[in-house]
């Protein structure tokens, strides 16, 4: 399974957001899209899902143009967990459950099938002993494992997240992802994550995207895009990057800012 983006641009009005990105990624992957504030990670994202349609270029998964899908079609295709989650008084159950909108027939309802489904991406998420308890009585990192199980319950090819960790504990930002790195090499999924902190970003993606001012600044395996010119470059920082043999990812040390 493949996605391919090709030349995506895209405007708010006359304000470029980006312009001519462009880059694959496989089954299997946590691709993280890392950049400063405004560089247009949120976005990219937005293009891939089509919420937002590009001004040019093109989303292709296995060479199908999602341009050309309903929108249902496309839910069936990609999940999405979005920076922030408006919560109502429904149950975590019922959370996941619209997780099969995209499959559900409008006039049979759910089906002994959908309840599976729900169940088995509760039992991968660790939430399934939530189902009755209310979503707004969660804390943070259980909402999230909970908005990831909706997001599996609508049996994605392409999973989405736009900075997953952000308002978590330290603790509950590794079990996220670490999550989103298991479920990603079991159901051969291609994770797109977005992240405002390097060091997760390394840790737990496969590659990576590095974004500035909407152009893909650089792209590649960690160590070639955590490089300290390259940050120094983009974010304007200065810093030292090394290699942390306990966690075997790569760490960055944040020294001073750029006159």
């Amino acid at each position: 399974m493949l996605l391919n983006i090709k030349n995506i641009s895209f405007s708010y009005e006359s304000i470029r957001a980006l312009e001519n990105v462009s880059f694959e990624a496989r089954e299997g992957e946590v691709l993280g899209v890392i950049g400063p504030n405004g560089s247009g990670k949120t976005t990219l994202l937005r293009c891939i899902n089509q919420t937002l349609k590009p001004k040019a270029g093109t989303v292709l998964i296995d060479g199908e143009d999602l341009s050309r899908l309903e929108r249902t079609e496309i839910a069936k295709k990609i999940g999405v967990v979005p920076q922030r989650f408006t919560t109502f008084p429904f149950t975590v159950f019922d959370v996941v459950l619209m997780g099969r909108f995209p499959h559900v027939d409008v006039w049979s309802g759910e089906s002994p099938h959908d309840f599976e489904i729900v169940k088995n991406a509760m039992e991968m998420t660790g939430t399934l002993h939530l189902c009755e308890r209310a979503i707004d009585e969660l804390s943070g990192g259980e909402l999230q494992r909970v908005i990831i199980a909706r997001a599996l319950a609508q049996e994605p090819e392409v999973l989405l997240l736009d900075e997953p960790t952000l308002h978590l504990d330290v603790n509950h930002q590794l079990e996220v992802l670490e999550l989103v790195k298991r479920i990603t090499k079991e159901k051969g999924l291609i994770t797109i994550l977005v992240s405002h902190d390097l060091n997760l970003a390394a840790r737990y993606c496969d590659r990576l995207l590095l974004l500035s001012a909407g152009r893909l600044h650089s792209a590649g395996q960690v160590h070639e895009v955590l490089t300290p010119e390259k940050i120094r470059e983009v974010f304007h920082v200065d810093v030292d990057v090394i290699y942390n043999e306990r966690t075997q990812s790569y760490n960055v040390i944040l020294v001073s800012p750029l006159g």
